[in-house]
C-alpha cells in the first residue's frame, strides 16, 4: 500500500505499508518500509524485547492493532493416549502431525519455541518415523478437516481454532497440556497464555484448556517515525471504520484497536503519535 498523489511523473509515496513475516521489522526500523502489519502480536513483542527470533531489541512501536480473538492449541487423537506435550518426547511418538505448509508461518515459530522447551523438534518427530502433514489454511477441507473426521491425523498444532478445533474435538481428539515451565518460558518470549473455557465458540470443549493467545494484527512502525504521519493513520482508521471488515467475535467499538485486550495484545509501547491522538480524542 502506498499513500500519496500519483498525478505526477516524479511521484513518491508519502507512506509505505506492507504485511508479511515478523522479520520485516528490520526493514521498518531501517526505514525501507514505513509501517507493517504482523500477526500475531507476540512476534512484534519478540522484536521489541530482542528475544526468540530476534537477536537484539528493535525500536518498534504500535500504531494500532486490528482485533483478532484467536488461540493456538495442540490436539492429539485419543487412541494415542497422550495427555501432555511431554508425552510426545518421552515416548518418541512418531506423530502424523498437521501443520502449516508455509515455512515462515508464525505458527511454526511457536511450535519450534514450545518444542525447544521439551528438548525436541519437528525434525526429531520425523526421525522417529513421524510425518508432517502440511496444509494451507487452518480449515482446509481436503487436507485437514476430512482427515480429522476420518481419524487419519495423529495430531494438529495450529491457530485459527474456529476453523478446525471443534471438528477435532468432535472426532475423538483431545487437547495436549503444556507444563507450567513451558508456559512460563514461552510467555517470557512474548506470548501470552490464555484459558479457553467450554462455550467460548468451541461447543465440543468439555474442560478449561490453558494454551497460547494468538491474537492481534498490530500495525507498527519505528520509534523515530514522525508523529504527524502516525496521527494521520489513526485518523484514517476511525474515518474508515464503517468500511473495515471487523472480526465479529471480537469487535466491540473503535476504541478496541487502541486498547490492550485479549484480541489486541499490546506488550510493545504505542507510538507517541498514537498516544497524542488518543489524548486529543479524550479531550
Amino acid at each position: 500500500i502506498t499513500v500519496g498523489s500519483g498525478g505526477q511523473a516524479d511521484f513518491r509515496p508519502s507512506l509505505s505499508l506492507a504485511s508479511g513475516s515478523a522479520i520485516m521489522a528490520h526493514d521498518v526500523v531501517a526505514g525501507k518500509i514505513d509501517m507493517a502489519f504482523v500477526n500475531p502480536s507476540a512476534l512484534l513483542t519478540q522484536a521489541y524485547r530482542g528475544v526468540g527470533i530476534f537477536d537484539a531489541p528493535l525500536p518498534v512501536r504500535i500504531v494500532s492493532n486490528y482485533p483478532s480473538w484467536d488461540q493456538f492449541a495442540i490436539v492429539a487423537h485419543k487412541r494415542l493416549g497422550l495427555k501432555t506435550v511431554q508425552d510426545i518426547k518421552d515416548g518418541k511418538v512418531p506423530l502424523k502431525i498437521s501443520i502449516r505448509e508455509d515455512p515462515t508461518h508464525s505458527t511454526l515459530v511457536l511450535v519450534d519455541q514450545i518444542f525447544q522447551v521439551y528438548g525436541f523438534s519437528l525434525d526429531d518427530l520425523v526421525s522417529w518415523g513421524g510425518e508432517l502433514k502440511l496444509t494451507g489454511g487452518p480449515g482446509n477441507e481436503e487436507r485437514r478437516l476430512q482427515p480429522l473426521r476420518d481419524g487419519k491425523l495423529d495430531a494438529v498444532a495450529d491457530e485459527g481454532l474456529v476453523a478446525w478445533f471443534d471438528v477435532a474435538l468432535e472426532n475423538d481428539y483431545d487437547t495436549l497440556d503444556f507444563s507450567d515451565a513451558c508456559l512460563d518460558r514461552v510467555c517470557a518470549l512474548g506470548w501470552r497464555k490464555f484459558t479457553i473455557r467450554p462455550g467460548d465458540f468451541y461447543q465440543n470443549l468439555k474442560h478449561d484448556y490453558v494454551c497460547f493467545n494468538f491474537g492481534g494484527w498490530p500495525i507498527y512502525t519505528r520509534e523515530s517515525m514522525p508523529e504527524e504521519a502516525v496521527y494521520d493513520v489513526c485518523n484514517a482508521i476511525v474515518a474508515r471504520q464503517a468500511e473495515i471488515p471487523w472480526e465479529k467475535r471480537s469487535w466491540t467499538d473503535i476504541s478496541l484497536p487502541f486498547t490492550d485486550n485479549d484480541a489486541t495484545p499490546m506488550d510493545v509501547p504505542l507510538h507517541p503519535g498514537t498516544e497524542r491522538w488518543l489524548k486529543d480524542m479524550e479531550g
